[in-house]
């Protein structure tokens, strides 16, 4: 049957309950458990409406059949950032999870599982949106205004999942909730730039029914709405549209750079300052509450302070490179002026703080703690560089250790944060080269955080002046061309929101990733020999629909 048919005859009452759990107790029980929880019939409540908004935002944790959709097709992404210069798959070697490595080194196939993962997930989130939106508007209950807000919070959630398959496959239908049967719906029916349209509009409407504010942690507020369309606005170049509405965001004061650079990582600080769009997640009740998108991906940790780990998504040696800094603390925009690897922890240059607070280096600390080669899962194949934003410390009260999925916490994952949009509006502006100076201040904010962040005394500790030189300075007005600024807000994305997921859809964008990703599986299969013939071609930039979608609609798809 076709996915589309099956989400259309099952999304009332086919959504995983978020309270219902399941618990498995190795990796390869975890990739073939099966789902324990769904709504019945006498679960639904006679508020219907909020019944399947709330399926609708559980979608979000991509956590619908077992955990396989968590992992290999995640909210967050991780695994297209394994198509990026930033990051490898990791793991134990290039045969587990082998269609992962299939995507890191360019060879994209159209049984890629990841591929099917994404499609699944998306349109099975999609259906529960258009569900909801049904409902509202049939509700007898609820006031005009009451509809208008709950249609815009669903709207802008489903646009969220259709942006995601807009950036990641080259055809795919759309469907909204006034298709009864979207199983009849083709692939080609709608050109990319009609479906993004489609997205905006959703958007610009939700935007003006939406409240400024919500009560509830995790509900969307018209600010959601506004930073998602900035963020469609720069995949399409619409950078008039971009810049007016992360100025939106920007100029209604409920947002704000974190105090440290650490912050992020801290479950403390969950909906606070830079949080925009978050996913709500627990540890202190069904383990379907705790984050499956980063369960492969925690450092194995000497003494298994996590409870072990798969340690998956690390960081390319390219990336930590990028975050060298020349005497001013600045980042060399066009690459250092010799070929250093910032491998060790007494490098001599500079670098960017930030780069302590996102990965882990042999020799530096992780959460107070001092990160070794025992951390590593395959030191020789992939490298030292674990990720570390998505891991508050292990003695957190947060944290649940000894159980699946590693690293288990109450950290929220945030899709768009505030520094995020500041960037969309800072890049907006200098491709307009309008307000250049604006521009600038606003990348040199958040180089200021990052500055600010170097804090010794700050727990738990992350960096270690002691022993690396850590610089990180301002742009200056001086040369602030268009040209320099382009490199450099482009430079600033990359260190800032490095291994969120973000860096392969932004090199897409920028026009030239086969190029660019040509030139990166050259530069480093120097150290990571399986690199060795990979290559990307133009017509790999997209996945295709998966084959299994194909063969099982009819002509539909084809």
């Amino acid at each position: 049957m076709n996915i589309l048919k099956n989400i259309a005859t099952k999304a009332l009452y086919g959504a995983v309950a978020i309270s219902m759990g399941l618990i498995a107790t190795s990796c390869d029980d975890m990739l073939d458990t099966k789902p324990m929880g769904v709504f019945t019939e006498d679960q639904i409540s006679e508020d219907v409406e909020a019944d399947l908004m709330t399926a609708a935002y559980a979608s979000l944790l991509n956590h619908f059949f077992g955990n396989n959709e968590s992992f290999a097709g995640p909210i967050n992404n991780w695994v297209f950032d394994v198509r990026s210069d930033d990051a490898l798959k990791g793991g134990d070697g290039v045969t587990m999870e082998g269609y992962i490595h299939q995507l890191e080194v360019g060879n994209v196939q159209s049984d890629n599982p990841v591929a099917d993962f994404k499609w699944r997930n998306n349109y099975y989130a999609i259906n529960r949106c258009n569900t909801a939106i049904r409902a509202i508007l049939a509700s007898v209950s609820l006031s005009d205004e009451e509809k208008a807000s709950y249609v815009g919070e669903m709207k802008t959630l489903r646009s969220y999942f259709y942006f995601d398959m807009l950036r990641i496959f080259a055809k795919f239908p759309y469907f909204d909730e006034k298709v009864l049967e979207p199983s009849l719906c083709r692939a080609d029916e709608y050109t990319r730039d009609q479906i993004a349209d489609f997205i905006k509009k959703d958007l610009r409407d939700s935007y003006e029914v939406m409240p400024e504010t919500q009560e509830k942690p995790g509900r969307f507020n018209r600010y959601v709405a506004a930073a998602l369309l900035a963020r469609v606005d720069l995949f399409t170049s619409d950078w008039a549209e971009a810049e007016k509405y992360a100025g939106y965001v920007i100029e209604s004061n409920l947002y704000e750079l974190y105090p440290n650079f650490l912050d992020m990582s801290k479950p403390e600080f969950n909906n606070k300052y830079e949080s925009i769009l978050a996913i709500q997640f627990s540890s202190a009740n069904s383990p379907d509450q705790y984050n499956f998108n980063n369960c492969l991906n925690c450092t194995w940790s000497e003494g298994n302070l996590y409870g072990n780990g798969d340690d998956f998504y690390l960081a390319s040696q390219n990336l930590v490179n990028a975050f060298r800094t020349d005497e001013m603390g600045l980042p060399y925009l066009d690459g250092a002026p010799d070929d250093e690897n910032v491998d060790k922890a007494d490098f001599e240059g500079n670098v960017d703080p930030r780069l302590d607070f996102t990965l882990g280096r042999i020799g530096m600390p992780w959460r107070s703690h001092r990160y070794n080669d025992r951390w590593c899962r395959n030191l020789e194949l992939y490298g030292q560089y674990s990720g570390k934003k998505p891991y508050p410390s292990p003695e957190s009260p947060y944290v649940k250790t000894g159980i699946v999925p590693w690293g288990a916490s109450s950290l929220n994952c945030i899709l768009i944060r505030y520094a995020d949009v500041m960037l969309m509006k800072a890049e907006a502006l200098i491709e307009q080269n309008k307000n250049l100076d604006e521009a600038r201040i606003l990348i040199n904010n958040i180089r200021n955080k990052a500055a600010r962040s170097v804090n010794p005394s700050y727990e738990p500790i992350d960096c270690d002046p002691m022993i690396a030189n850590y610089n990180v300075g301002q742009y200056p007005a001086t040369g602030w061309t268009q040209d320099y600024a382009r490199k450099a807000v482009r430079m600033e994305r990359r260190i800032e929101l490095a291994m969120e997921g973000l860096r392969w859809f932004d090199l897409v964008r920028w026009g030239n990733v086969v190029g660019d990703m040509n030139a990166y599986y050259a530069s480093e299969s120097k150290i990571r020999p399986y690199y060795e013939g990979a290559n990307l071609s133009e017509n790999e930039i997209y996945l295709p629909i998966p084959i299994n979608q194909v063969d099982n609609a009819g002509n539909l798809y084809k």
